[in-house]
């Protein structure tokens, strides 16, 4: 049976995990074992980091259209009741996009809302 030293697909996977830790600090970035242990928190982090992302703008959205909300008069709870008993389906990355973006159009969507809540709170005469 011949000998087999796995010469070339050792020196990939070294190479592999050398090349994800580029720039990592002292021999987190030279030696193999503390490469593949920082490669391998490092991926953890960046998984977990996606996920957060998407929190953070979501966040950042409703910063924003609460902040708009109340130049206008209204709270962001009241201005979102407001807006879905409106039949308004604007999720939040436009809804902010647009209290940065159009402040006029933005205070017709709160008129909007406010006309709708007025609506729902009015009691139904039989």
């Amino acid at each position: 049976m011949p000998r087999v030293k796995r010469g070339s697909k050792r020196n990939d996977k070294r190479k592999k995990i050398l090349g994800l830790t580029k720039g990592f600090f002292l021999t987190k970035s030279k030696l193999y074992r503390s490469a593949k242990e920082a490669s391998q928190r490092a991926l953890k982090f960046a998984y977990s980091g996606r996920k957060q992302r998407k929190r953070q703008f979501r966040e950042l959205w409703i910063i924003r259209i609460s902040a708009a909300a109340r130049l206008n008069g209204v709270t962001y709870s009241q201005f979102i009741h407001g807006l879905t008993l409106a039949g308004v389906a604007l999720d939040r990355k436009v809804l902010a996009d647009i209290a940065v973006q159009d402040p006029a159009g933005f205070a017709q969507l709160v008129e909007q809302a406010k006309d709708a809540q007025a609506k729902a709170a009015l009691p139904v005469s039989a």
